[in-house]
């Protein structure tokens, strides 16, 4: 614009349009072209969660974009230098809700290591099939909910039903369905029920039959091999650029798992396969995760066949909870439990990192302590935060309706996203 100065009484400056501008009454105004931003989010229901994409669009392709969250946030990492390390379990819980019952177990494994505290043998049993059956609950989630966000409802219900059974097992150990809050630092909550291996066994068992009608219904589908094939690569530099890690840089042929590759619980004592692809696309993540049930459901057989009966807490007097006939029948219980959970115990000072294979990747847990019982520093490296960094150049050039396949495949989660 340039400014042309007129007599008026108020000596004020008019504007005058500068060449090429057309007002915007004017009915010859016409845009450059046909590019409209839009807000994808962060209410539609494709959106797997309170996440929103403000997205450059060209007819139905994505010309550019950027993601935004935030949206959830619940200062978890900030509480964790707030509460008690015992407190804190039920926070994991909302990290991936999908599978709380990995996250109990690696925050576990960060305070023990910081305490030098070895558990049991049975307790690790425990521990590896509360972790396979939360990757199976999880992988059947994200491929159900990825299948029904393009059309494909009925294969949804075939995971539904077993992730409900899955759900049966999961509160007979600890009485919860979804949180669970089962793993203690030291130890679990309670033990298996009798007979639980044999039930957990009988689930593998028709779960292995539906995971193979599954396959068969959808795998070669040839609507749904063309919504996938192709659609969303990432390839294995773009994964190293983003620090992709669990199925989603597996599906695009980085060998890595850290269950192998950084052995911990007794994941070296059982035999499985690390399922791994070459394109990086929806399909491929699609593949790399219905192979990983049929993986996990071959170790929690393993893990049934193996786990013998014994103790489940580590006798540390530190983290050991009072059973409950001690606490109810001897003074010195009832004094230490309630201590126990009113002030909580010192962990030695020093610092710790723990990572384990959760079901999207590598979930991790840092934790600073200075002797006190809560953690001055508490950082926790959720996968969900690197994925969803590289959903904008994942689906640029892509269609609105890839976007959505994109999402639903690389299973972003907004409680390990917003910490």
């Amino acid at each position: 614009m340039e400014n042309v100065e007129k007599n008026y009484p108020s000596g004020i400056s008019i504007e005058r349009p500068a060449p090429g501008f057309r007002d915007s009454h004017d009915p010859d105004d016409l845009w450059d072209d046909s590019r409209v931003y839009i807000n994808i989010g962060p209410t539609h229901p494709a959106m797997h969660g309170a996440l929103r994409m403000a997205a450059k669009l060209n007819g139905e392709t994505i010309e550019g974009s950027y993601c935004e969250f935030g949206y959830t946030h619940r200062a978890k990492e900030k509480l964790g230098e707030n509460r008690t390390y015992h407190n804190f379990i039920v926070y994991t819980d909302r990290l991936n809700y999908c599978s709380a019952l990995m996250n109990n177990v690696g925050y576990a494994l960060a305070v023990e290591k910081l305490m030098g505290i070895d558990v049991p043998e049975r307790c690790v049993w425990l521990r590896m099939i509360c972790c396979e059956l939360a990757r199976v609950t999880d992988h059947l989630i994200c491929v159900g909910i990825n299948a029904v966000d393009l059309g494909a409802f009925s294969f949804f219900l075939y995971g539904f039903h077993q992730r409900e059974e899955a759900y049966t097992l999961i509160e007979k150990l600890c009485g919860a369905r979804l949180t669970t809050s089962y793993s203690r630092i030291g130890g679990m909550m309670q033990d298996a029920p009798d007979g639980f291996e044999k039930e957990l066994k009988a689930w593998v068992n028709r779960t292995r039959k539906v995971i193979d009608e599954m396959d068969e219904l959808l795998t070669t589908n040839k609507i749904w091999r063309n919504r996938t094939v192709g659609v969303s690569t990432f390839d294995k530099n773009m994964c190293l650029q983003y620090s992709f890690t669990g199925p989603n840089a597996r599906a695009a042929g980085l060998d890595i798992d850290l269950r192998r590759d950084q052995p911990y619980l007794f994941y070296k004592n059982v035999e499985f396969d690390v399922p791994v692809a070459r394109n990086g696309d929806v399909y491929d993540r699609y593949l790399v995760r219905i192979a990983e049930i049929r993986q996990s459901l071959n170790i929690l057989a393993q893990c049934a066949d193996k786990m013998k009966k014994g103790p489940i807490w580590s006798e540390d007097k530190r983290v050991r909870i009072p059973d409950k006939d001690v606490v109810y029948n001897t003074m010195e219980g009832m004094i230490y439990h309630f201590k126990f959970f009113m002030e909580g115990f010192a962990v030695p000072a020093g610092e710790a990192y723990t990572a384990i294979e959760a079901t999207n990747g590598e979930m991790g847990f840092y934790i600073v302590s200075k002797g006190t019982p809560n953690s001055h520093r508490m950082r926790i490296r959720g996968p969900s935060v690197w994925h969803y960094q590289g959903l904008t150049p994942m689906v640029k050039g892509e269609k609105i309706a890839d976007l959505v396949a994109a999402l639903g495949s690389i299973n972003i989660i907004a409680g390990e996203l917003d910490r």
